[in-house]
C-alpha cells in the first residue's frame, strides 16, 4: 500500500507540474499546481515529515495557490496576446529546459548515499524525539542566526515590493486620521432650522 501511494503521489507531482506549464488556460494551470502541491504533501507524509506536509497544504495550497487562482480569475487577461508572446519565447524556453534536464541527469548520475548520513540524522533527531520538535530544535538552536537572517531578508523583500508598487493617486480621496482626530466639532457640524414643508 505504501509503494502504491508513493507511485500515486509521484505521478501526481509529475502530472501536476507538467500540466501547470502546458495548460492553455491559466485557471487550469493553477488547479494543476494545487494538485502538484497536494501530491508533494502526500510524499512528505510517506517520509514521516507530517509537519512539512501540513505546512505545504496550509501555506501553499490554502494561501498562495488560492491567491493565484483569484488573481487569475479577476484579471482581464488577453489569452491570444499571451499565447503569441509564449510562442516567441518557446525556442529559448526549450533550450533552457534541455540544459536543466542535462544538469539533473548529471547530478543524479553521480549521486551516492553517504555512509555517515544515517548516523548524522540520528544525531540531529533521535528516534524518541518527534520530527516536528526535532525541526524546531534544529532551526532555533543550531541555525538560529541563519533563520533570523532569512526572516530579515524576506521582510526587506516585502517592504521593497510595497515601496516599488506604491502609487499615490491625486484623484483618490484618502483618509486623514490626524485631521479627523483634531477636528473642531463646532466647525464640523452645522445646525439648520428646517421649516415644515421646506427642504434644505
Amino acid at each position: 500500500m505504501i509503494v502504491f501511494a508513493f507511485y500515486l503521489f509521484a505521478a501526481g507531482v509529475i502530472a501536476g507540474g507538467l500540466f501547470t506549464v502546458i495548460a492553455r488556460n491559466p485557471v487550469h494551470s493553477v488547479l494543476w499546481l494545487i494538485l502538484a502541491f497536494l501530491s508533494a504533501a502526500g510524499l512528505f507524509v510517506l517520509l514521516g515529515a507530517e509537519f512539512v506536509a501540513m505546512l505545504l497544504v496550509i501555506v501553499y495550497v490554502g494561501a498562495v495557490a488560492v491567491l493565484f487562482l483569484f488573481v487569475v480569475m479577476m484579471l482581464d487577461v488577453d489569452f491570444s496576446e499571451l499565447k503569441a508572446e509564449m510562442t516567441k519565447a518557446m525556442p529559448l524556453a526549450l533550450l533552457i529546459g534541455v540544459v536543466i534536464l542535462m544538469q539533473l541527469g548529471f547530478a543524479f548520475g553521480a549521486w551516492e548515499t553517504a555512509d555517515t548520513a544515517q548516523s548524522a540524522r540520528a544525531a540531529v533527531a533521535p528516534t524518541e524525539l518527534h520530527n516536528t520538535r526535532a525541526l524546531g530544535v534544529l532551526l532555533y538552536d543550531q541555525y538560529f542566526l541563519l533563520f533570523q537572517l532569512a526572516g530579515l531578508i524576506l521582510l526587506v523583500a516585502m517592504i521593497g515590493a510595497i515601496v516599488l508598487t506604491l502609487r499615490h493617486r491625486t484623484d483618490v480621496k484618502r483618509q486623514d486620521v490626524l485631521a479627523q482626530m483634531y477636528r473642531d466639532p463646532a466647525k464640523a457640524m452645522e445646525l439648520r432650522d428646517v421649516k415644515p414643508g421646506q427642504g434644505l
